[in-house]
């Protein structure tokens, strides 16, 4: 993070489960506290439930991050319950994610909304016999001609193949596990290269 090519960190139930993290028990503020010393812009926190439960959690949290110099956005999810609690949220001024997205007709649901984001879900959408690079070339022309100006944040990327192939379309915003991070960053040719201009630098003249 602090190197300044990463933009943001993302959590939901399933990620913090991973990561050894009960989700009820998350002491946020801390988490946040960390967040904004690796100099962290945007953090994304995913309501536990589309309850009424998941206003007062959007309080605490909306708070938790006024302490701090990060962006604190919402994640909801794609369904009746969870476009039911969106109203409120964004009249406490909270910034919105719609996640769970399976399906480009629910792009035009998110924008209609005014949310900041949406996640489809790539790599599940392709496991589920979806075709998932057509729907994500579909939202992609409707944020073309989007006046909300909902932006499309790529979730569940399996490769960087499948980076590459959505960049090359003009998709612009991903998460990424660190384990794909990493295959981002790692090349072995330049590493090869970079052992050969050290080798060079390192020869005593004679």
């Amino acid at each position: 993070m602090p190197s300044g090519l990463f933009y943001g960190i993302t959590t939901n139930p399933i990620l913090a489960e991973r990561a050894g993290l009960f989700y009820p028990n998350i002491n946020w503020s801390s988490k946040m506290a960390i967040a904004d010393k690796l100099n962290v812009k945007e953090f994304h926190v995913q309501v536990p439930s589309c309850d009424e439960t998941a206003i007062s959690f959007a309080k605490q949290r909306k708070d938790d991050a006024e302490n701090f110099n990060l962006k604190f956005v919402l994640k909801v999810p794609l369904t009746k319950e969870g476009l039911r609690l969106v109203p409120e949220m964004k009249r406490m001024g909270l910034s919105i994610l719609m996640t769970a997205c399976y399906h480009s007709k629910q792009y035009i649901i998110a924008d209609a909304i005014e949310a900041e984001y949406i996640a489809p879900y790539y790599g599940r959408m392709e496991e589920s016999g979806l075709d998932a690079f057509q729907h994500l070339c579909e939202m992609k022309d409707f944020a073309s001609y989007s006046t909300n100006g909902c932006k499309i944040l790529v979730a569940s990327i399996r490769s960087v193949e499948q980076m590459i192939t959505l960049a090359a379309r003009g998709h612009a915003y991903f998460t990424l596990a660190p384990h794909i991070a990493e295959e981002l960053i790692k090349n072995e040719l330049t590493i090869k290269a970079v052992g050969e201009f050290d080798e060079a630098a390192s020869k005593v003249e004679i």
